[in-house]
């Protein structure tokens, strides 16, 4: 891919967002019901390859159960008010029922909430109510806190670590503290770590190195996050889940056969989104908005991320977004909508079939072009 120059000093690579791109449907058709959906990663195989995103307006303990019991797999925050506060509801009813026309006074009543400390044996607690459901068993930790964290979630039992920060890189310099020796955290875990954001091929590459089971591809960019209004640092999905893709293909060869899965994580708002994101070669998506629109997430139809609380640099804002239905009717319809909100994996099941492709893992190989589509 040429550069493009941006002055005399400096040069840009052009690169291009989800809705910059459209699928091809090949010259065979599949029915949709011969289509296999299932994802899977390590010892845990799923239905459907979507990831709850842990953020506190998406997955509590029970809407990560419920979708665990419908096929995917629920990723519980494990710094957000569950493992906060014995009893969240009422904080998360304040939050939305603070008015949307001044984002300021949520900001600085959500960072007031979010000052109470973590509880470990709250961690434990939310764990052990996931586990006790018997459904696969996901928790989030930031890279900051895995250190003081880590060991109180092993003890609860989880089934998957997930390391997920804005971005998250396998080399981080700092002056004042130790950081995380991320290949060796993951070496002494027992169980499979998903870690990310990460956007790039070079940085993907590292993290692979690093022993992770699966990375996460993305930075700011979903619909809550104002990432790139307020640092200027933004990766254009389609582009980013490429590079990725082709790292995972290199460190394929370079480690001799070992396998790391590349989960798309954000801007992935409706059907179509997630279809185009497998399509380009990731694994799974983790999904936040789609879940968010289901009458049983927790945010009740407003949508915010773990970046909208930061101490110091808050990064995103209350996004309202709806109800469309429960949660069953978002994953596998019928849908009512014609937006691409709900029936999610019944539209990835038609695109598949309308691409000729019948297992995700095939469906990589679609025809892609470039239609920007700006409606």
């Amino acid at each position: 891919m040429s550069d493009i120059q941006i002055g005399m000093s400096k040069r840009a690579r052009r690169t291009y967002s989800l809705d910059d791109i459209a699928l091809v449907p090949s010259r065979r058709t599949r029915d949709a019901s011969d289509v296999d959906t299932s994802w899977q990663i390590d010892a845990f195989k799923f239905d459907t390859p979507i990831l709850g995103a842990p953020m506190d307006s998406v997955m509590s303990p029970a809407t990560a159960i419920a979708l665990g019991e419908l096929g995917g797999l629920g990723v519980l925050n494990l710094e957000g008010l569950w493992t906060r506060y014995e009893d969240p509801q009422p904080l998360l009813d304040e939050i939305t029922a603070i008015s949307s026309e001044d984002s300021t006074v949520a900001t600085s009543r959500m960072q007031q909430i979010y000052d109470e400390p973590i509880k470990p044996e709250l961690i434990s607690a939310r764990l052990e109510e996931m586990r006790d459901a018997g459904v696969i068993v996901a928790g989030s930790l930031t890279p900051q806190n895995i250190q003081e964290h880590y060991e109180t979630v092993l003890k609860a039992g989880v089934d998957i670590f997930v390391i997920r920060g804005t971005t998250v890189s396998a080399q981080h310099v700092s002056k004042n503290r130790e950081p995380l020796d991320l290949k060796k955290f993951i070496y002494e875990l027992d169980v499979p770590v998903i870690v990310g954001g990460v956007a790039g091929y070079t940085p993907a590459m590292h993290l692979m190195r690093t022993g992770a089971a699966g990375v996460l591809v993305g930075f700011g960019g979903g619909s809550a996050i104002t990432t790139r209004r307020g640092l200027g640092i933004h990766a254009a999905m389609a582009t980013a889940i490429s590079d990725v893709a082709a790292a995972r293909s290199d460190y394929l060869d370079e480690s001799g056969g070992r396998y790391v899965h590349v989960i798309a994580d954000g801007g992935l708002g409706r059907s179509g989104d997630m279809v185009k994101a497998l399509a380009l070669g990731a694994d799974a998506v983790m999904i936040g908005a789609p879940l968010a629109r289901a009458e049983e997430a927790p945010g009740k139809g407003l949508y915010w991320g773990n970046e909208a609380h930061s101490p110091e640099y808050p990064r995103g804002i209350r996004t309202p977004l709806g109800t469309v239905g429960p949660l069953q009717e978002v994953l596998y319809g019928p849908s009512h909508h014609v937006d691409g909100t709900s029936n999610i994996v019944g539209g990835l099941k038609r695109a598949m079939a309308t691409c000729g492709y019948t297992d995700l893992k095939s469906f990589q190989r679609s025809e892609v072009t470039l239609t920007p589509y700006t409606a």
